[in-house]
């Protein structure tokens, strides 16, 4: 079985050669990994980072399009049995992967959700407060509009961590380009009635001075995402490949 992991980076040359390291350090046991790494026409150092980095593959946009369009050029990369999606910060920890994949190896479902909130809730008080508690508030937002809309329970829809089968991102093409890939994305499988399962992830925030890119008009466009692909004609993959041929 092969796991290919896609790391979408821009303006990442502090934090993306540890990344890699850390993800080629987790142990999976029979599992290949395929590190795919894209450089969204980055403008710092990045793309002579990844030149100095072994065994990873490697793809640069020409023009910055957005982490959604980086996921959509490697997913189109991607040869393995499974996918997941890794941030090219060091937000979230590669340590978790066993715990995301598990459930698909385990054939219990065809996507798997990594929570934030299942694992912490974040405090807003003493020395352990977080900084972000607008977005806590947004977090929730697109949570109760996307379990309402949907008919669904689940805790958090903006973790780094989703892994699926290929074969149902094969099948599920996704037009965003920005920070809503995810939730068009999980919207469509939520539509089609994919098998979808949650386990718990860990978190550390970086600041905005360390590299952090969301914001509330991020959050704005995400939530406009969700209320458009509850009632909007999913396309299958095969009907996205023809149209493409065709034009």
């Amino acid at each position: 079985m092969k796991l290919s992991i896609i790391i979408p980076a821009y303006n990442e040359e502090d934090t993306i050669a540890d990344v890699v390291r850390r993800v080629e350090a987790v142990p999976l046991r029979g599992i290949q990994k395929e590190i795919i790494v894209i450089d969204d026409a980055s403008k710092d150092r990045t793309h002579d980072v990844l030149k100095t980095l072994r065994n990873i593959v490697t793809a640069s946009h020409q023009t910055n399009k957005g982490k959604g369009a980086a996921l959509s050029t490697g997913i189109a990369i991607a040869t393995g049995d499974i996918v997941i999606f890794q941030d090219a910060d060091l937000e979230y920890m590669p340590e978790d992967y066993p715990a995301v994949i598990e459930p698909l190896i385990k054939k219990r479902c065809d996507a798997v959700m990594g929570s934030r909130f299942l694992h912490e809730r974040p405090v807003f008080w003493g020395k352990r407060k977080s900084p972000y508690f607008t977005h806590y508030i947004g977090n929730l937002l697109i949570i109760w509009a996307t379990n309402f809309l949907y008919r669904q329970r689940f805790t958090d829809y903006e973790g780094c961590y989703k892994a699926f089968t290929r074969s149902v991102l094969l099948e599920t093409p996704v037009r965003a380009a920005g920070f809503e890939f995810d939730n068009e994305l999980m919207c469509k499988l939520l539509r089609k009635g994919v098998r979808v399962e949650e386990v718990p992830i860990r978190y550390l925030p970086r600041t905005y001075a360390q590299g952090k890119k969301i914001t509330w008009r991020h959050g704005l466009t995400m939530l406009l995402t969700i209320v458009k692909w509850r009632f909007a004609r999913i396309e299958s993959g095969h009907a996205a490949t023809a149209q493409k041929k065709a034009a």
